[in-house]
Formats: structure tokens, C-alpha cells, sequence
């Protein structure tokens, strides 16, 4: 089995471990935040391999999706959910957009290693500063969509 595919396990175990950890009380904004990111990732990651800005050489299910099943349907919504759910609300404003740069940043790091030294991904028209906006503002998209969808309901 090459390495690509022991990297795959390991992104599939890793996600599902962060799971784990995810406490009880806050599992339905998880999955709020996991499904909604789903809808995003799915849209913008048809365009981008469609437009083929991206090609993902090695991957699940290949006769099916063109996509990355396990960055695109899996861990990324897992990261999001897990951004969701530890999102520093109560602090400050340039905390906040430093736990925004945090995420993308360290998401971007770890793509761009993957790209470097596997054959799971391949930029074609597509830099890091493309994948580390798109993250960023799919983060902030999904947290405005939870932060509307858990809000208290006004009487009217």
C-alpha cells in the first residue's frame, strides 16, 4: 500500500477521533456546522476540479467523484464543526480573527505539504493563498449560518 493511502487512513481516523471530543451538550451545533460546511465544500469543490484548477490524482471512490471525498465530505466539515464548536465568542475581536487565522493557516500548511510530497493533491491553476482565503471564508460562512440558525427567537 503506497503512502498515499496510509495518509488517507489517517486523515479518516484522525477526523473521527476529533469526534470523540466534541462534548455532549454541543453535538447539534457539530452537526449543524458539519452539514452546512458539507453544502459549501461540495459546491466549490466540484467548480474548482471541474474548472480544473485542482486534480486529486489519488483518491476515494475515483470512478465516481473527481473530488476529494476525505478532505472535501470528511475532514474539512470536521475541522469546521470542531472550529464551531470551541469558537472563542466571549473574547475579543482580534481573538477571534486570530482563531480564523489559526485554522486556515494551519489547513493551508498541511495541504500545501500534501501537495509537495504526495499524490493526493495537485495544483494546476491554484496557489495556497487561493486554498487559505477559501477555507477562511468558508469558516466564516458556516459560523454566521450556525450563529443565525442558534439564535434566540424573537416574539413578534
Amino acid at each position: 500500500m503506497r503512502i498515499d493511502w496510509w495518509i488517507l487512513l489517517f486523515v479518516w481516523v484522525v477526523s473521527t477521533g476529533i469526534l470523540f471530543f466534541i462534548p455532549k451538550h454541543k453535538i447539534r451545533l457539530a452537526v449543524v456546522a458539519f452539514l452546512f460546511n458539507q453544502i459549501i465544500t461540495f459546491l466549490i469543490g466540484l467548480v474548482v476540479v471541474e474548472l480544473r484548477m485542482i486534480e486529486y490524482p489519488v483518491r476515494l471512490f475515483a470512478s465516481i467523484n473527481r473530488t476529494s471525498l476525505t478532505f472535501e465530505y470528511y475532514a474539512f466539515p470536521v475541522v469546521c464543526a470542531a472550529f464551531n464548536v470551541w469558537y472563542p465568542k466571549s473574547r475579543g475581536n482580534l481573538f477571534q480573527l486570530g482563531y480564523y487565522v489559526g485554522y486556515s493557516s494551519l489547513l493551508t500548511i498541511l495541504e500545501v505539504m500534501i501537495e509537495k510530497y504526495t499524490h493526493l493533491i495537485k495544483y494546476l491553476h491554484w496557489e495556497w493563498y487561493i486554498s487559505w482565503i477559501t477555507i477562511g471564508v468558508a469558516l466564516f460562512i458556516t459560523r454566521l449560518f450556525c450563529t443565525w440558525f442558534f439564535a434566540k427567537r424573537r416574539k413578534i
